[in-house]
């Protein structure tokens, strides 16, 4: 069994995806660090030497190279879902858990990340919730696809205690 976690950039897919796997007794894959590792440069470096069209097919392949993992927790980008047949193939190859976040949650917990999130670069405060509010926009109807939709309310959630209940058979 694989699980997919999805949302926005800023949810905690990476955090919570540790806690999950370790609470599931999993393996554990960030897919930026994955690609990170596998093209030898940061996702930041992709995005300004290749572009995001680029990136976005080393982000599709990446997902492939990672098909025969088992019992793993895997974080994607918060644009995986949204490219590509990347949905679709993560919901025939396991179980994608949407971290539902609001917007003044993400926007204080990205205000600090601005400069190594390609996509958030340069924004002010105001700029930044805009644009969070827009993309989540866009990327709704690809998320809200998900077998689970997790809703964040507040930082201090045991988000990942709450999700492994929803697996005890592990």
């Amino acid at each position: 069994m694989k699980i997919y976690l999805i949302g926005f950039m800023g949810c905690g897919k990476s955090t919570i995806g540790r806690q999950l796997a370790e609470l599931l007794d999993f393996a554990f894959v960030d897919l930026d660090d994955y690609i990170t590792e596998w093209q030898g440069k940061s996702i930041a470096e992709i995005f300004d030497t290749k572009g995001e069209k680029e990136f976005r097919e080393i982000e599709r392949d990446a997902l492939g190279m990672l098909s025969g993992m088992v019992n793993t927790v895997i974080a994607t980008g918060g644009g995986t879902p949204c490219f590509h047949d990347n949905l679709e193939w993560m919901q025939t190859t396991g179980m994608t858990i949407y971290l539902n976040t609001p917007t003044h949650l993400l926007a204080q917990r990205l205000k600090q990340e601005t400069h190594h999130r390609p996509l958030l670069a340069n924004l002010n405060d105001h700029e930044l919730s805009d644009f969070i509010d827009k993309k989540i926009h866009e990327r709704s109807s690809f998320y809200n696809q998900s077998e689970i939709i997790y809703q964040q309310t507040q930082n201090d959630m045991p988000v990942a205690e709450d999700l492994a209940e929803l697996f005890p058979f592990w």
